[in-house]
């Protein structure tokens, strides 16, 4: 009888420590997941940091009226490149994100600009890379739900608590940037 139940102990015991071991393993492989989805996310972050110069060069001499917009456009990279970690990251970005949507705008009052090969040039990569952030945004916040979820939900949030993981921040777009940008078309 005290063979049997140590039989069944050690059976228990061994059920829960390969539990733990799962469970701490799906934790770790969703943060390394968002880990590399944020990974993929700096890369066009920085894409698109390089090419914010070159377009500002360009649309300089169109847009006499309009320094104050590129300024802001400046700034907010020079925030974006400079910012920490990746909290202080996403309010960067979502920053830039703003005003280059006024800066996208306010070309459209430029006919000249919009006929310029190398500014559309610039504008069409500058879009596509929008697009790969936003696709690499979805990405992301998927990845990260999912890791958030694990750790909250029961039995492996046990497992999560004992081992310290803790919640991800997601990287949603602010609300002023969901509105469309007000241009002024009066000169």
């Amino acid at each position: 009888m005290g063979l049997i139940l140590g039989g069944l102990i050690a059976i228990v015991v061994i059920v829960i420590v390969i539990w733990i071991v799962a469970a701490y393993n799906s934790l770790v492989t969703l943060k390394k997941r968002a880990q590399n989805g944020w990974a993929q996310i700096d890369v066009q972050l920085n894409r698109r940091h390089d090419l914010i110069p070159n377009l500002v060069n360009s649309v300089k001499g169109y847009m006499k009226f309009e320094q104050e917009t590129l300024q802001k456009v400046i700034d907010a990279r020079s925030k974006a490149l400079g910012a920490g970690n990746i909290k202080d990251k996403m309010d960067a970005e979502n920053k830039l994100t703003g005003t280059l949507g006024r800066l996208i705008a306010v070309f459209e009052r430029y006919p000249d600009l919009k006929a310029n090969q190398n500014v559309s040039s610039l504008m069409e990569q500058l879009t596509d890379t929008e697009n790969k952030i936003a696709y690499a945004r979805q990405f992301y916040n998927d990845i990260v739900t999912r890791y958030n979820t694990k750790t909250m939900v029961f039995p492996s949030n046990f497992v999560a608590n004992i081992f310290h993981f803790e919640e991800m921040s997601l990287f949603e777009i602010s609300e002023e940037i969901k509105k469309d940008p007000k241009v002024d078309l009066n000169f």
